[in-house]
């Protein structure tokens, strides 16, 4: 196995992950409260212990003093000790011998420690001790009349664990209760995503998506919401726009199917009862066939069309830097071939644009074809590409009748045909591709009328730095084309 090989997740991963938000905001509380109260205790011990201790002491030397006081007016060996009262501190004196004397019925205290017999032969004035054993001492020796006095008491763990058996019991209540408030609050915060989870469970098992989500909640869940209202809204335009595009094909469909069923009835008509040559000339059978395929030219093209806008932007050709000119005069080749009657005058100057090229060559392409359609054969279609500013313009220009004032806004609309164009061969969709291409490239596309008194139609691309071999060399590399 690999070194880098994925490691597979803990059991305690895996059940984690297999359980809802609301058992884990519950275990977070529940958790979190345990660790807080966990926390509170090892600091409240703490500083219980050591004010425990710093009592203890301060109580010690206080009745050192004062043993230290009778010990110096009688001496270490004549001072009275007072029998020991059965509980209590403890006390012993040391003799300046190293002996020691303790009052009567006293339970033994420890060795004296080496510290305590250097204050007793008169090293330092004092020294506080803490010895262990199966008792536990704390032990004060104090300097006093050629000798030490030492007072005494057991170390009383009692409170301390009285105390941490009170939190532990608060601490097992708290985290109960942190449980119950995190399910609790788990189970309110998260009301808005259930309801939320149902509305979209519904939506997905009717269908239905005109059923907005009520927007409710705050915060990230009305954003949560809003986001999926969009979506659906977006759903919906989408749903919309692929009926339009079917209602709208079928009928453009049906002209030229119906035309070609009866004329392609016709022949297999006359052929079977073998009058087709006397019933058709030569002159109306050719005219007949040529009608045919033109029919069948014109569903070809509608077909493609039809499968370009459908696709609308899910393409597999990337974005590459490219020469808008070369995209141009490769279009305007494919028109000639297209339109051999139709004369094409180029002036194609080099621009820079970061595109898609079979993409920009299809819209070029529509624009030529639509020009063909109404220019006259003596007129040539005028194409014209430059730099403006940060800009890269295309404009078709032709000599034709124009686009009247009221057909304008809605000359790039799927399927539009104005009145006068109803008689022509065309889909009304080629327009309508080259406003998607434009604005897939973050362009935009406008008509108006040119100064010939045809249609002028004006492309604008965002233009894009040449490469830089290129960019030393000068801006009309491709010189005007007729």
């Amino acid at each position: 196995m690999s070194r880098h090989a994925r490691r597979e997740p803990s059991r305690l991963t895996r059940w984690w992950r297999r359980q809802s938000l609301r058992t884990r905001l519950t275990v977070i509380a529940a958790t979190a409260i345990a660790v807080s109260v966990f926390l509170a205790f090892q600091v409240a011990s703490e500083l219980m212990d050591r004010k425990l201790q710093d009592t203890a002491e301060e109580q010690l030397r206080a009745d050192s003093r004062v043993l230290a006081t009778d010990v110096e007016r009688a001496g270490p060996a004549q001072v009275q000790l007072r029998p020991y009262p059965g509980s209590g501190r403890l006390v012993r004196v040391i003799l300046p011998d190293g002996s020691t004397r303790t009052p009567a019925g006293q339970p033994a205290l420890p060795p004296v420690s080496k510290s305590a017999a250097r204050v007793a032969r008169g090293g330092p004035a004092d020294v506080m001790e803490s010895i262990g054993g199966t008792e536990g001492y704390l032990i004060y020796t104090l300097r006093a009349g050629g000798g030490a006095v030492q007072v005494a008491s057991l170390a009383d763990d009692s409170p301390i664990n009285e105390f941490g058996f009170g939190m532990l019991l608060i601490g097992l209540l708290c985290v109960a209760g942190g449980a119950l408030v995190g399910r609790t609050v788990a189970r309110t915060a998260l009301a808005p995503v259930d309801r939320l989870t149902a509305a979209a469970v519904r939506v997905a098992h009717t269908r239905d998506l005109d059923a907005d989500i009520p927007d409710e909640g705050g915060g990230e869940i009305r954003r949560l919401i809003q986001s999926i209202n969009n979506m659906l809204a977006a759903l919906r335009d989408s749903r919309q726009a692929q009926r339009l595009l079917a209602e709208d094909a079928a009928h453009e469909l049906k002209t030229p199917l119906t035309s070609l069923r009866v004329n392609v009835e016709l022949l297999i008509r006359l052929d079977r009862r073998g009058t087709l040559d006397s019933a058709l000339p030569a002159e109306s059978r050719t005219r007949l066939l040529n009608d045919l395929g033109a029919q069948v030219v014109e569903l070809s093209t509608l077909a493609a069309e039809l499968t370009d806008l459908a696709r609308g932007d899910v393409t597999d050709e990337s974005t590459a830097l490219l020469d808008l000119a070369d995209v141009v005069v490769a279009a305007a080749t494919r028109a000639r071939s297209r339109m051999p009657d139709i004369e094409l005058a180029l002036d194609v100057n080099s621009v820079w644009v970061s595109g898609r090229p079979a993409a920009l060559q299809r819209a070029v392409l529509n624009l030529i074809d639509n020009a063909g359609k109404w220019s006259p054969e003596d007129q040539p279609i005028q194409v014209r590409l430059c730099a403006q500013g940060a800009s890269a313009v295309l404009e078709v220009d032709d000599a034709g009748p124009g686009i009247d004032a009221a057909d304008a806004p809605r000359v790039f609309d799927r399927f539009y045909r104005a009145d006068s164009a109803r008689g022509l061969p065309g889909s009304g969709l080629g327009l309508s591709i080259v406003q998607r291409v434009v604005d897939a490239h973050g362009g935009r596309a406008a008509v108006s009328r040119s100064a010939r008194g045809g249609a002028l139609l004006r492309v604008e691309l965002p233009a894009a730095s040449p490469p830089a071999p290129i960019a030393q060399l000068t801006a009309g590399e491709h010189s005007p084309m007729r």
